[in-house]
């Protein structure tokens, strides 16, 4: 995999805490041209440039940066996405949200990124929308939206309701969805490379893939947010998922809870209450073992 190389900014007033931890950590400081210094000890090097820009290379970095750079200086965790693992191929990425979630939606996304447009991606500090505030999420989802070419298919409960069952499972259901999403996406891009977050076994998303004669490169691997194409595709449905759980809660006139909890198990309560077994259809998956517990 070459040099593996690692880039960050940081602000310059950081620069003497940055070069006394790192000699108290045994490096060597030099001082190369637009450098303000450059430091260097067995399997790490790290470089501070006039400009604010950090370079770390070596083959013990990654201790470095997750143990110290990123907590101490840094502040913030996105060495799951160097520039040195970013796959610039253009591909679609794909994420669903609200899976989890008694009430609201169920969103299924597809996002798609050139080669700048996922260097575009890494600047905006695109990441697993797992790792990010609702208000971050629905800030960053905005932008992407007018970056990005993307599809989003949401099925609020009514409809998701009446598709479960006749899909009699998530996953076929899932798998359904995620193939409607890319069908349309790759038919508006012309994109043949599609990678998607996991969420059942391989043959589930292919034969949705066959039923919709949709052909491809496609890939899907646990944990693909890393890739940032998914990440964005993520933070596009969790956006949608959370617009349309307050869309219902504003309808139903009550705050609806994400989750599947005991919050949610409350307002559920409080929803039959109110509106009866109906009420419930409107804004909550129905087949969660929380309907056994009300």
């Amino acid at each position: 995999m070459g040099v593996m190389t690692f880039t960050a900014k940081i602000d310059l007033q950081f620069a003497p805490k940055l070069q006394k931890d790192l000699e108290s950590q045994g490096f060597a400081i030099s001082r190369p041209p637009y450098t303000a210094f450059s430091a260097k000890k067995k399997g790490v090097t790290c470089t501070l440039y006039e400009s604010g820009s950090l370079i770390v290379q070596g083959k013990e970095m990654k201790e470095f940066i997750e143990f110290y750079l990123e907590p101490e200086i840094l502040q913030s965790f996105q060495y799951s996405h160097p520039e040195a693992h970013l796959d610039l191929e253009p591909h679609i990425g794909m994420d669903e949200a609200g899976k989890g979630d008694f009430f609201g939606p169920l969103c299924v996304a597809a996002m798609y990124a050139d080669a700048s447009g996922i260097t575009t991606l890494l600047k905006l500090g695109v990441k697993d929308s797992k790792r990010m505030s609702d208000s971050s999420i629905t800030k960053l989802a905005k932008k992407l939206r007018s970056e990005f070419p993307y599809t989003t298919i949401r099925l609020f409960p009514k409809k998701y309701n009446e598709l479960y069952g006749k899909f009699k499972n998530l996953n076929r259901l899932l798998g359904w969805a995620h193939a409607s999403a890319l069908g349309d996406l790759a038919t508006k891009t012309g994109c043949k490379k599609a990678l998607l977050d996991q969420f059942a076994k391989d043959y589930v998303m292919e034969s949705a893939l066959k039923q919709k004669k949709i052909e491809l490169a496609f890939q899907q691997k646990v944990r693909a947010e890393e890739d940032l194409v998914v990440a964005g595709a993520s933070i596009i449905a969790r956006s949608a998922f959370l617009d349309g759980l307050k869309v219902l809660s504003e309808e139903i006139g009550m705050e609806l809870p994400k989750g599947a909890g005991p919050p949610v198990i409350a307002a559920a309560k409080k929803l039959v209450s109110q509106w009866g077994k109906e009420g419930l259809d409107k804004v909550a998956k129905t087949h969660f073992k929380t309907m056994a517990e009300l």
